[in-house]
């Protein structure tokens, strides 16, 4: 909604750019929760369109997102349990109504994904797709008692967040106050020791332990000589592309981003001379520094 006000007030026409927005949404494991969670924000998102964007567009009312099963859930311990877990948390995202889903590889906790974790990852979306029969139907857990009041709750809840935020001057300065910090920090602790007192339960982690466990899948390690050839390859780019053009782009870039202007073209030029990321990058620290978040508390 940050973003939507801030076109509206450099000129833009909501209904020009409303429809190409879209959100990445966490699907956590509490599949009823996650349901009704879906179907709040496309509800609010389509409200506020609607009524405090003044969107005409149906399109525009329209919540296009992308869901990513929880990482942060995934274990260690017994990490083949991981699949249960993803697979549970990708079947709450379709059934929210999620028109994209990555699912997470069951050996996430010990290192990036090997070939074998990423095509179980990729057969639980493909089971749920083609076997299920779960896409065929459009918000079908719509008309339960339990969705529909959990889906109301999670909405009033949402805009309890959203007055707390406004209170504190709206979304950018509750960033540089620390707010959206110390909620993270704070449910990450309230987490933790719902772990560690018992009171949430983490499969193979503080109950159903396997005492004499050893990790008995493989894991990924990634050859030395990676690193050596992409360095290789970003040298041989930089000496062989016209280095002029690349400082004429970027320097276009910096005058655009001390005044008002668009950044986006001189970004795309920047890149098409084969300027990279992280030279755009450096561009944008020389003219507005280095964010560093407020102390929390």
């Amino acid at each position: 909604m940050e973003y939507v006000k801030a076109g509206k007030e450099r000129g833009l026409d909501v209904d020009m750019f409303a429809p190409r927005l879209s959100f990445f949404f966490n699907a956590h494991n509490d599949i009823f929760e996650e349901v009704a969670k879906y179907r709040a924000a496309r509800r609010i998102w389509a409200r506020e369109m609607k009524d405090r964007f003044g969107a005409k567009k149906e399109r525009s009312l329209w919540m296009r997102f992308h869901t990513q099963t929880a990482g942060c859930s995934l274990t260690a311990q017994q990490p083949q349990v991981n699949v249960v877990r993803t697979a549970y948390q990708a079947l709450a995202a379709v059934l929210g109504g999620t028109q994209s889903l990555h699912t997470n590889s069951m050996d996430e906790a010990l290192c990036l994904p090997t070939e074998d974790a990423v095509r179980v990852a990729l057969r639980t979306q493909q089971v749920l797709a083609h076997e299920s029969g779960v896409p065929n139907t459009i918000d079908p857990l719509a008309g339960s008692y339990y969705i529909e009041a959990l889906t109301n709750e999670l909405e009033e809840e949402a805009y309890k967040y959203f007055d707390r935020v406004d209170s504190l001057g709206g979304v950018i300065p509750a960033i540089e106050k620390g707010f959206f910090q110390k909620e993270i920090s704070d449910a990450a602790y309230r987490y933790e020791r719902e772990i560690e007192t018992k009171k949430r339960i983490v499969v193979g982690v503080n109950d159903f332990v396997q005492e004499d466990e050893a990790i008995k899948i493989p894991v990924l390690k990634i050859d030395p000589e990676v690193e050596r050839r992409q360095i290789e390859r970003l040298n041989k780019t930089r000496k062989e592309r016209d280095n002029k053009k690349v400082e004429a782009a970027l320097d276009g870039l910096r005058k655009a981003s001390e005044g008002t202007e668009n950044v986006v073209p001189h970004v795309v030029d920047a890149v098409r001379a084969y300027a990279s990321v992280g030279e755009v990058c450096g561009v944008w620290r020389e003219v507005y520094g280095e964010w560093e978040e407020p102390k929390i508390f």
